[in-house]
C-alpha cells in the first residue's frame, strides 16, 4: 500500500515559531520510534508530515555558516523589517520571505532509503520538475546542492537529520523579492546568481498553483499520498503561527 503521509499548510508563519514546530515534531517521531524498538505500546502514531510555509522576511544561518556572509548590520536589518537566526541545519546562510515556498518534509529515512545525499537529490528533483511543468529547464552544477537554471539558484536546500528523522528542507523562490539577496552571499557562493520563478517567465504565477505542483511531485518522488490536515494538535491557538 502506498504510504500516508501528513500534510499541513501554514500559510504566512513566523520563522522561530515554525522552527520550534518542526523540532517538536521530529522529536516525536524519534521518540515513538525508539518507544517501539524497544517493544513498548504507542497509544496514537505520529506520521510523516510534509509542512509547507511563507516566512516574514528573514536571514538564517546554518550551523557551518560564515557569519560573514550577512553583509547588513543589526540597524539595517531593522530597516528592511528583517531578522537573523543562527539555526540547526546543514548550510550556509539563506534568505526566506515573502513569495518563496518553503518546505519542511519531517520525515523517517528508514521508510524510505537511509541515504541523505539521495534524500538531497529528491528534493532537488521536485523543483527540476516544477520547473519543467512551467516550460524551464533547470538541474543540478555538481558540487553544489539546491536547484538551478543557468547559474542562478531558484531553490536552496538545507536540512538536519536525526536517527534518520528529517527537518528543514528547501526554498523555492515564486515571486520571491531578488534584492534581499544583496544583503547576504547566497548559501556562500559568491560567483553565482539567484532568480525567481516569475522573474524567468516574465509573468505572475499563482502560489496556490505552485503549490498543487509541488505536491503532486513530491508524491512521484517519494511514492506517498499527501493526507491534508485541517489542523495540528502541537499547534496551540494562541501560538505567534497563528497570529497572521
Amino acid at each position: 500500500m502506498m504510504r500516508e503521509v501528513d500534510f499541513f499548510d501554514l500559510g504566512v508563519a513566523p520563522y522561530r515559531e515554525t522552527w520550534a514546530l518542526q523540532g517538536a515534531i521530529q522529536k516525536q517521531i524519534i521518540d515513538q520510534k525508539i518507544a517501539l524498538r524497544n517493544g513498548e505500546t504507542v497509544a496514537e502514531r505520529r506520521r510523516d508530515i510534509f509542512l509547507m510555509v511563507e516566512h516574514p522576511h528573514v536571514f538564517t544561518l546554518g550551523k557551518s555558516g560564515d557569519p560573514t556572509h550577512l553583509l547588513r548590520n543589526n540597524a539595517e536589518l531593522k530597516e528592511l523589517d528583517a531578522e537573523f537566526v543562527k539555526i540547526d541545519r546543514g548550510g550556509d546562510i539563506t534568505y526566506h520571505g515573502p513569495g518563496q515556498i518553503v518546505g519542511y518534509p519531517i520525515l523517517d529515512l528508514e521508510n524510505y532509503f537511509t541515504d541523505i545525499h539521495r534524500y538531497m537529490r529528491s528534493l532537488e528533483e521536485i523543483m527540476i520538475r516544477v520547473c519543467a511543468d512551467y516550460g524551464i529547464e533547470a538541474g543540478r552544477i555538481d558540487g553544489m546542492t539546491g536547484t538551478w537554471v543557468g547559474n542562478s539558484k531558484i531553490c536552496a536546500l538545507g536540512v538536519r537529520c536525526s536517527r534518520w528523522v528529517t527537518m528543514h528542507g528547501f526554498a523555492f523562490n515564486v515571486k520571491t523579492s531578488l534584492n534581499y539577496f544583496d544583503c547576504i552571499v547566497p548559501c556562500g557562493i559568491s560567483d553565482k546568481g539567484v532568480t525567481s520563478l516569475e522573474q524567468l517567465l516574465g509573468h505572475p504565477v499563482s502560489m496556490d498553483e505552485v503549490k498543487l505542483k509541488i505536491r503532486h511531485h513530491f508524491e512521484e518522488i517519494f511514492d506517498v499520498h499527501l493526507d491534508e490536515l485541517s489542523d495540528l494538535p502541537e499547534l496551540q491557538k494562541d501560538s505567534e503561527i497563528f497570529k497572521r
